[in-house]
């Protein structure tokens, strides 16, 4: 079901800074990498991608992760589809739902049972796909979304390379059963434990993926994605490595206050820190919340030291566990030692 037999494939996550994508896309594909993804926060992704189309060849162009419910099915399906014909067939679409303040008070869209929600809309969005590709009639109608109108003005023309692919990004068990189901693969987020993933997140996500295999549905004749994101900090100096790990050690400090990744530290018993880290984060006192992230915990979310370590570390932790993987470091570190990171990764094996 995995693919594992293809061999692990490497990512290269960026925010979608139009300032940096086109030099690290060009990087990643110098560097014989898989796939750039890029990052929605304050631009949209699918433009960086298809300014990255048009200076790359190979590489895979992904977003990590859209922000599903800011755009209707059929906007989406426009915006992906678009980096998929201009890129030669190289668009992979990663999703992910966002929080309700978001996409209610942000984006002004409607928000309610979000795992139900995306089920629907990633089917909307093939089916769409589909009456593109085929010129069959456009027929979906659902409990959230109906799209019963395209008329050939407004299809764009087949890709020969087929649909793009589409991941889900979930933490809790709905959003990640629906991965399985209804998905491409399923995207872990960066604020996880390898014991999470695997007793927690994947047997879920495996159920769902079986029981739309044994069902017959048509994507899954393509292999199905573990997406993993580890969260590191690296440098060529110990001064270098010494600031990432003190950046990251911020980020960890922010994930680990928010409610809703209570469940990855209550299995390692740290419910206690998360009531104190959010209660903190209430006065905004972030530099006492990052003080409370010790070695032990910081361990557990992360990786540091020398590119090599971490290339080895990673590798001890997630071979045989995911089918591809992106490494997430602290804001303003130096891009290229992702690079770096997942070059090593590949000497590995």
């Amino acid at each position: 079901m995995d693919g594992q037999a293809e061999g692990l494939r490497l990512d290269v996550s960026v925010p979608g800074d139009p300032a940096g994508v086109l030099a690290a896309a060009e990087l990643a594909e110098r560097a014989g990498l898989d796939r750039l993804v890029v990052a929605e926060t304050a631009h949209d992704p699918f433009l960086q991608l298809a300014r990255a189309a048009d200076r790359t060849g190979t590489l895979e162009l992904a977003t990590g992760v859209a922000v599903a419910f800011a755009r209707t099915p059929m906007t989406l399906a426009y915006q992906a589809w678009g980096v998929h014909e201009v890129s030669g067939g190289r668009a992979v679409v990663g999703l992910g739902s966002q929080v309700k303040p978001h996409i209610e008070r942000r984006f002004g869209m409607p928000w309610d049972r979000p795992a139900a929600r995306m089920r629907e809309y990633v089917q909307a969005v093939r089916a769409i796909w589909h009456s593109w590709q085929t010129g069959e009639r456009l027929r979906f109608r659902g409990e959230f979304y109906t799209h019963t109108l395209m008329t050939p003005v407004f299809a764009p023309p087949p890709v020969a390379a087929g649909v793009p692919r589409i991941l889900l990004a979930g933490v809790g068990p709905l959003m990640t059963a629906t991965a399985g189901a209804v998905a491409d693969g399923f995207i872990s987020h960066p604020f996880t434990t390898v014991e999470y993933l695997r007793d927690r997140v994947l047997p879920g996500v495996r159920a769902a993926r079986a029981g739309a295999e044994e069902a017959g549905e048509p994507w899954t004749d393509r292999p199905f994605e573990i997406a993993g994101n580890v969260l590191a900090a690296t440098g060529r100096t110990e001064e270098e490595v010494a600031a990432n790990r003190a950046a990251l050690r911020e980020r960890i400090a922010f994930y680990a206050s928010t409610p809703a990744y209570l469940p990855v530290l209550a299995l390692h018993g740290w419910q206690d820190l998360h009531e104190e880290l959010h209660r903190l984060s209430l006065r905004g006192d972030w530099k006492r919340m990052a003080e409370l992230i010790d070695d032990r915990v910081f361990d557990a979310f992360a990786v540091a030291g020398p590119v090599d370590r971490v290339a080895a570390e990673i590798h001890r932790r997630y071979d045989g566990l995911v089918t591809r993987l992106s490494v997430s470091s602290p804001d303003g570190a130096d891009p290229a030692l992702d690079v770096e990171v997942l070059t090593a990764l590949r000497a590995l094996g």
